[in-house]
């Protein structure tokens, strides 16, 4: 029986989690993940990171940006892989923005159907397009920097 490697290769974490070298990279620049270097400055991940890419894809899957996601991964003690606990935990957090976005989604949904009915699809009026345009009344472009070289609008 071989033993697993204690490290791994920018290219074995990149062909063992499906996420390209690129996203590593990126991932590492904001702090997300974090690997060793080489005297020969090659990067090696611990095979922990496999872990904390499955953690970041799943909660991007979810909707959270990457800053939420690095706002949770410190939470957790430096270096240390998420848990099921952890995860239970951070979801826990996220469940009453998801339920919000779940909702937004709903009504944008909904007012999608009733729009595509009527086929107006209208700059002025159409709440999707137009939704709390408060400078039509000014009528169309860029009001204030008009009025603002005519001395009108403030």
């Amino acid at each position: 029986m071989s033993k697993l490697p204690d490290v791994l290769t920018i290219g074995e974490v990149a062909r063992r989690s499906g996420v390209p070298h690129t996203a590593l990279r990126f991932y590492e620049e904001r702090g997300l993940i974090t690997s060793e270097r080489t005297v020969g400055n090659q990067r090696k991940y611990s095979r922990a990171v496999l872990r904390r890419l499955a953690f970041i894809r799943t909660a991007q899957r979810v909707g959270l940006t990457l800053e939420e996601i690095g706002d949770a991964l410190a939470t957790l003690p430096e270096g240390r892989t998420p848990t099921k606990a952890d995860w239970a935990r951070l979801s826990q957090r996220w469940q009453h923005e998801l339920d919000a976005r779940i909702d937004a989604m709903q009504r944008l949904r909904d007012r999608l159907t009733a729009c595509i009915g009527c086929g107006c699809l209208s700059l002025k009026s159409c709440h999707l397009n137009n939704k709390d345009d408060v400078m039509a009344v000014f009528g169309p472009g860029a009001p204030r920097l008009r009025a603002a070289s005519e001395g009108g609008i403030s």
